[in-house]
């Protein structure tokens, strides 16, 4: 079985960009990062050979697993028979999740492939609605990125969108020895819990806008980045303005936010 697992861990990642986990205690550790407060259902994006999944199972809550990989997925209808009629041979980023959910809330984990990490969390903030618990295993660099706090080189678009509904929390660092391939990187294991009240008291689009110009030029003050904005002298003698993006929290980004609504 061993081999025969391998087998299928090295075919499956040449077009997935993955890594297989090969430690149990890991796996058990990750599929302890959640709370499973408040929801039933867990979705696990890419189990492959589902060394993660067991440890699911064994949970009060309904596990379902989202993987393309066909391989991978005649696998664990093979070996996991109780799984099967919940296993969705989809691409996650496409697939309209609530055929399965209808509406209801779950929770997302999984060790995900390093090449669509960040579009797994911004689609899970697209659908925060539904998902008041996230956890899983990233590139640690990524992980720590999400986490990162104003003030830090790697504070970004990614820290402050994710922040805006949910706290994160980086949680421990996985090792390359544990994989199989083994990543030429440390991976991250982080955990995001949805705020209790995470509406934004500002125009939404025009927040996430706000964001992602102001960082697309991260090194100039917003009065430079935010040009585009067309805003009026006023505005821009803000003392705000003076200020480099990753020198503001989110609060901050909201603040700057309504400033720009009033303006417009």
């Amino acid at each position: 079985m061993a081999n025969n697992q391998n087998h299928h861990q090295v075919k499956a990642k040449k077009h997935l960009g993955q890594h297989f986990l090969n430690d149990e205690t890991v796996a058990e550790k990750i599929a302890d990062t959640l709370a499973l407060k408040n929801y039933k259902n867990v979705l696990e994006i890419g189990p492959g050979m589902g060394v993660l999944t067991k440890y699911l199972l064994k949970k009060d809550v309904t596990t379902y697993v989202v993987e393309i990989d066909t391989e991978s997925v005649e696998y664990l209808q093979a070996n996991y028979l109780n799984l099967a009629p919940r296993i969705i041979e989809k691409d996650f980023l496409k697939y309209d999740l609530n055929e399965v959910f209808k509406g209801e809330s779950f929770g997302i984990i999984g060790n995900f492939p390093y090449n669509i990490s960040t579009q797994i969390v911004f689609k899970t903030l697209e659908m925060r609605d539904q998902i008041p618990e996230f956890s899983g295993m990233f590139q640690k660099e990524v992980a720590q990125r999400i986490c990162s706090k104003e003030g830090s080189k790697v504070y970004g678009i990614l820290s402050v969108l994710t922040q805006a509904f949910y706290h994160a929390e980086y949680l421990f660092t996985v090792p390359p020895n544990v994989f199989n391939p083994p990543p030429k990187v440390d991976s991250g294991v982080l955990r995001l819990t949805r705020k209790e009240d995470y509406s934004l008291p500002c125009n939404e689009k025009l927040f996430f806008r706000t964001v992602k110009t102001a960082f697309q030029q991260r090194r100039k003050t917003l009065r430079n980045s935010l040009k585009t904005f067309d805003l009026s002298d006023n505005l821009k003698a803000n003392p705000i303005f003076g200020k480099r993006p990753e020198q503001l929290n989110v609060q901050a980004f909201i603040e700057l936010t309504q400033l720009i609504e009033q303006d417009v």
